[in-house]
């Protein structure tokens, strides 16, 4: 089971890049689902066929669904609220009560209808009906704060109510009372975040394509976001340059105002892509797709749209390798005087603006207005931030032992 995410700058045809992939795979003779988390539901449009919650048949082999993101959370987030709302207030049962700032910040929980969104994308996934599963996001900021938020969701309920809190509590409660209902609500919530996490990280299973136009201001959006997908875990396989314009062909100079500008926006999207070569870190492919005259809505258009994108060509290749994660290494000394480099692999991170903090056990990473709060490793946590580098694709920093921790 594959799944495969499609994101970009709004307006850069993510959408219809997403569906064209869909239909190729269906005439390769998978079975297909194609989903949209994009609020603006424009993928029922770039299909020219009308898309529910459910999944419906499109053409053999190829399905389409429509995220309802707010039935979703009626349906799996009002029960935890209702079972979190217990535990706070006037009606909150004599010792159910776990803090009630912590539960009254769990039932309002921000970022949740994207959260669940991911979930539904996960159980999908694993219902064992598809090969492919292709996604259609929103634009790449929405998609950013989407694709982290399993990771920020499980760290907060670890920090608001920790596992071993909710087993006391759950064993102090009496069975399927407040206390009890509620930690075992949290505690399959905060299972179903770490599985959709998994699903997410795991190169194996699910890839970023990133597309763009070529255009100045969409480049720099889209080099931000492949750092931002790497600081969180994410695997981005490709990126498709969409909408490049025909060179025009004159034997003279004309002074058709048309002609003057088409060349010279075809001369703008030459530097743009020639830019892109340059920066894409390596094992990263980039393709491009001509500018239709006409535009591709339907299946047979969006056919001609994949031919254009793969050629002869898969869609999906194996991805060799794991997800960017942080390594540690000792660096030199032994005991009080070792160093150890931490390093997490960014690619154009030399571009971006780098904040470090040092929050309790975490590492807080900030990278080109991106955040990630990392654990460390156990070493780690018993020594201090000494510097910290930012390399050509990559973040290195030093730690050395605290003496007031390192023997305990």
């Amino acid at each position: 089971m594959r799944v495969l995410l499609f994101t970009g700058k709004g307006g850069v045809g993510k959408t219809t890049l997403a569906a064209a992939s869909a239909v190729r795979l269906a005439e390769q003779g998978q079975k297909v689902l194609v989903c949209s988390t994009d609020p603006a539901h424009s993928l029922a449009d770039a299909l020219d066929h009308p898309l529910g919650p459910a999944p419906r048949e499109v053409e053999p082999g190829l399905f389409g669904l429509q995220l309802d993101a707010r039935a979703l959370v009626e349906r799996q987030w009002d029960g935890l609220r209702g079972a979190l709302a217990g535990l706070t207030g006037a009606g909150a049962s004599a010792g159910a009560r776990v803090g009630g700032l912590a539960a009254e910040e769990l039932t309002v929980l921000p970022g949740v209808e994207e959260l669940v969104a991911l979930s539904e994308v996960r159980r999908l996934a694993q219902d064992g009906l598809w090969d492919v599963l292709v996604l259609d996001c929103g634009p790449t900021a929405e998609t950013l704060r989407m694709l982290a938020l399993p990771e920020a969701v499980a760290g907060y309920l670890h920090r608001v109510w920790p596992r071993h809190r909710r087993v006391v509590h759950a064993a102090l409660g009496r069975p399927g009372g407040d206390l009890a209902g509620a930690a075992a609500a949290v505690d399959r919530f905060e299972e179903e975040t770490t599985a959709v996490r998994a699903l997410l990280t795991d190169p194996r299973r699910t890839t970023v394509r990133l597309v763009l136009t070529p255009e100045r201001v969409v480049l720099a959006e889209t080099t931000r976001t492949l750092t931002a997908l790497a600081l969180h875990g994410l695997r981005v396989d490709g990126v498709v340059a969409n909408r490049v314009l025909p060179a025009p062909r004159s034997r003279g100079r004309s002074t058709d105002p048309a002609w003057e500008w088409l060349r010279t926006r075809v001369a703008e999207q030459a530097t743009v892509l020639a830019a892109l070569a340059a920066q894409l870190p390596a094992g990263t492919t980039s393709t491009t797709v001509a500018h239709r005259a006409a535009e591709p809505v339907g299946t047979a258009e969006l056919s001609a749209v994949a031919a254009d994108l793969y050629g002869d060509g898969p869609v999906l290749e194996d991805v060799p390798g794991s997800a960017p994660a942080p390594t540690v290494v000792l660096e030199s000394g032994t005991g009080l005087e070792s160093v150890y480099a931490w390093r997490l692999d960014l690619p154009l991170v030399h571009d971006a603006a780098v904040e470090l903090a040092r929050v309790e056990d975490d590492l807080l990473v900030t990278v080109g207005g991106s955040r990630r709060r990392v654990p460390l490793a156990p070493v780690l946590r018993r020594c201090t931030v000494v510097d910290a580098e930012v390399t050509a694709a990559a973040l290195l920093v030093r730690f050395r032992p605290d003496p007031g921790l390192w023997s305990r």
